[in-house]
């Protein structure tokens, strides 16, 4: 292990650690993400999310940091999408024990409150499902030509807020890569057990441990990174 990582996850660790030693700041957090859930949403996507982009570009590069990889336009970016993700799960969490209670599964709308159970599983697997497969794609395919707006523009705060050239990224944009690895692979093969997983969770630690998946969001879109330069 190089001194860099030694670093990196030295500070990883120092970042959450009051959580953990200290009862006082945990309750804390839970109090503050129960009045502001969309402040909280914002903040924890734009750090965990961008902590796995610098681990993703340590895979591809090497390196923690290079020019032009824009860091703070990606956490802006990080941080929008945790609204939309905080807002998907509002939306699918509600209707989705509403739907399946509509076809006629005894008990779906009550699932989810109480201990674990084949009720709740199905529930939490089917909500995972239903948001995986309708809002995923949309949120994927933004984050990519985010991306590659941030890199073209030098990943400058400048160049970011720049009008997005979003017709010439999207023609221009692998969907090789996108549909067979992102959408085809990492979808049913990753996000939705472990969004499946997340929808068991108590609601004030929902979002926290999807935001915590985005480290490893990060080390998937390396690899599919590493895909598209073969």
């Amino acid at each position: 292990m190089k001194k860099q990582d030694i670093l990196f996850w030295l500070g990883f660790v120092l970042l959450f650690l009051p959580f953990f030693i200290s009862q006082t700041v945990f309750d804390a957090y839970i109090d503050f993400n129960k009045a502001h859930g969309m402040i909280t949403s914002f903040v924890k996507f734009a750090i965990l999310a961008s902590i796995g982009e610098l681990i993703g570009l340590r895979i591809r590069t090497g390196n923690y940091y290079q020019k032009g990889f824009g860091l703070i336009p990606r956490a802006i970016v990080w941080g929008f999408l945790g609204l939309t993700i905080k807002l998907s799960f509002v939306i699918f969490a509600t209707g989705t024990p509403v739907f399946l209670s509509y076809l006629g599964v005894d008990g779906a709308v009550d699932a989810m409150k109480g201990s674990f159970s084949a009720n709740k599983l199905l529930v939490a697997f089917c909500t995972s499902a239903f948001m995986n497969l309708i809002y995923a794609p949309v949120m994927m395919t933004l984050h990519k030509i985010t991306d590659t707006h941030i890199v073209s523009n030098g990943g400058t705060i400048k160049g970011f807020f720049r009008p997005i050239q979003f017709s010439k990224i999207v023609v221009n944009m692998d969907w090789g890569v996108q549909w067979n690895f992102v959408f085809k692979k990492t979808i049913p093969f990753f996000w939705i057990p472990a969004h499946t997983i997340t929808f068991m969770l108590p609601p004030d630690f929902q979002v926290l441990f999807a935001a915590a998946l985005g480290i490893v969001l990060g080390i998937l879109l390396a690899i599919a990174s590493l895909k598209s330069s073969k």
